[in-house]
């Protein structure tokens, strides 16, 4: 395929204008964000017809690689403000890594379509999530049990991984219903989303080398164009956004990114039939 200097200039300058988001929001909320990069990289990727086959694959392999060093931008800032146990999330963790490469598999097998199809519904839940929750915590459990942690931990991570996501929208609250501080919470949900990045990117670079995918400039599932372009920003961003949680009422801005994930999970159901 071949591309006009204004393409170029138009794909960049898309990137760079989602990056900015993509980073903020990952550190305000505790997320690795590949909510909004996830949509972001689809239609660009869609836009340099990338095979259709692969399209989903490959939005969903590169959230995750950028969200690694946003991540650990986050894990860093949170951790700075002491909103970060390491101990006590170390079985949960275990948890998600299984469920993360079970999660990852599973997103091999299937199709784009569907896998959009997965996406769409996923982030529909999420925003009625974020539009309805009060932030209460009513019941806590105060003995959590190994199997529990077990359990919970793995289905957060199998369901992140087709999604490209870090697991905050079920980490922070699970957390919460364990009895953790909402700044605890969110903090040690980014230590969690660091390492469901770094299992998730694996995990999709890995399998798009063992499904032949051969992409351009994609090494499995994973763009580096869009790596490089994405990190440096969404690194900058997420210091900005875990610093501001701290210093603000997130309430409001919650309700707004519920209403952005309906517009998000809206389009890709249309994207869904229209394939």
């Amino acid at each position: 395929m071949s591309l006009l200097i204004n393409d170029y200039i138009f794909i960049i300058s898309t990137m760079v204008l989602a990056a900015i988001p993509v980073g903020f929001f990952a550190g305000l909320f505790g997320i690795g964000g590949g909510l909004i990069s996830v949509p972001f990289l689809f239609f660009i990727f869609e836009l340099l017809d990338f095979k259709e086959e692969f399209l989903m694959h490959l939005s969903v392999g590169t959230a995750f690689a950028i969200t690694i060093m946003t991540a650990a931008s986050s894990v860093l800032t949170h951790n700075k403000h002491k909103a970060v146990n390491f101990k006590k999330i170390k079985l949960f963790s275990f948890g998600v890594i299984l469920g993360v490469i079970a999660g990852a598999i599973f997103a091999s097998i299937i199709n784009t379509k569907f896998l959009i199809l997965f996406f769409s519904l996923v982030v529909f839940i999420f925003s009625f999530y974020l539009l309805f929750n009060k932030n209460n915590q009513n019941k806590i459990i105060p003995n959590i049990s190994f199997l529990l942690k077990l359990f919970l931990g793995f289905i957060s991570g199998f369901i992140s991984a087709p999604m490209g996501i870090t697991g905050a929208m079920m980490n922070v609250p699970i957390l919460k219903y364990f009895g953790y501080e909402i700044k605890i919470a969110i903090g040690s949900s980014a230590a969690i989303g660091l390492i469901i990045a770094l299992f998730g990117t694996i995990s999709f670079l890995f399998s798009g080398l063992f499904l032949k995918a051969d992409l351009p400039l994609s090494v499995g599932f994973v763009n580096v164009p869009a790596f490089l372009i994405f990190v440096p920003i969404t690194t900058f961003m997420a210091r900005i956004g875990a610093n501001t949680v701290h210093s603000m009422n997130k309430n409001k801005i919650q309700k707004y990114f519920g209403l952005f994930l309906i517009v998000i999970g809206t389009k890709f159901l249309y994207e869904y039939f229209k394939l």
